[in-house]
């Protein structure tokens, strides 16, 4: 006659015990059941008990119950708890302007082979005042180039390849534009194509951190830039009124979200491993 234990206990949660860790803002952890990893965004309480948001990284949400033994910390199982008030979970995590948790101390890396080519000036200082931390320490160099009329023969200048791509954020990428039939003359699969709807960068600011309602809508035939200082009552000082715009941005919350998914798209494909695959446009 088979004989049973008086403790019917499943032998996992025999375990002893789990750590547990303070669920400290961007503590990045993977939840045990799903395999869901991603950054500690907050913790609340509910009726059902507390609960811990974390973040993937395409800015993805999921929310936890913070079960016993329920995440895996650096390979180990743990216990999330919910952090002291006043203790060092009570600020997030430094960041750069782009939204990236920031590296004190690193040092820029050599510059790789590979860049991002932008139309203007104007271009590359807003995403130097945006990107500049993080592209440091990828090695990605931005370089500006007065137009892209010759964008074909300047692709075949740079001679690009697996281990030196290129990327070119281009103004006004929209059908039937000038812009969107010279890049589409472009098929080299280690040059990456890619822009936003707007006329000029400026406009990719958004009017809410410049402190206007819009920005105005410039009659063809009319410089825009000289349209918009002359609509919105400025002096009609095109390099005064870039510096007043590039001063009003301080993260990437200040810029429009088209933008600022094309110029991820651009230091996510000049900084792939030379094995990944790459595609033009």
């Amino acid at each position: 006659m088979r004989s049973y234990q008086p403790d019917l206990t499943p032998p996992w949660k025999k375990s002893a015990p789990a750590p547990e860790v303070p669920a400290d803002p961007d503590l990045v952890v993977e939840e045990a059941v799903t395999g869901f990893c991603g950054a500690v965004i907050r913790c609340e309480k509910t009726a059902e008990g507390p609960t811990v948001t974390l973040e993937d990284r395409f800015g993805k949400h999921r929310v936890f119950p913070m079960t016993p033994r329920g995440f895996l910390l650096e390979g180990r199982v743990v216990t999330l708890v919910r952090p002291s008030a006043g203790g060092p979970a009570a600020g997030r995590a430094a960041r750069t302007a782009s939204g990236s948790v920031a590296v004190p101390g690193a040092r820029a890396r050599v510059a790789r082979a590979g860049r991002i080519y932008v139309e203007g000036r104007h271009d590359a200082e807003l995403v130097e005042r945006v990107w500049g931390d993080d592209l440091r320490i990828e090695g990605v160099v931005v370089e500006y180039l007065e137009g892209i009329d010759d964008l074909p023969a300047i692709v075949r200048e740079f001679s690009p390849g697996p281990d030196a791509r290129l990327g070119v954020l281009v103004d006004h990428l929209v059908p039937g534009s000038k812009e969107s039939r010279i890049a589409a003359r472009i098929s080299d699969g280690n040059v990456l194509v890619v822009g936003h709807p707007y006329i000029d960068v400026w406009e990719a600011v958004k009017p809410s951190s410049v402190g206007i309602s819009g920005w105005p809508v410039v009659p063809r035939g009319q410089d825009w830039k000289t349209g918009v200082c002359r609509s919105l009552g400025w002096p009609e000082n095109t390099g005064a009124a870039w510096q007043h715009i590039l001063s009003r941005v301080r993260s990437y919350k200040d810029l429009e979200p088209v933008l600022l998914g094309r110029v991820e798209e651009l230091i996510d494909f000049v900084t792939a491993p030379p094995t990944s695959s790459a595609s033009g446009v």
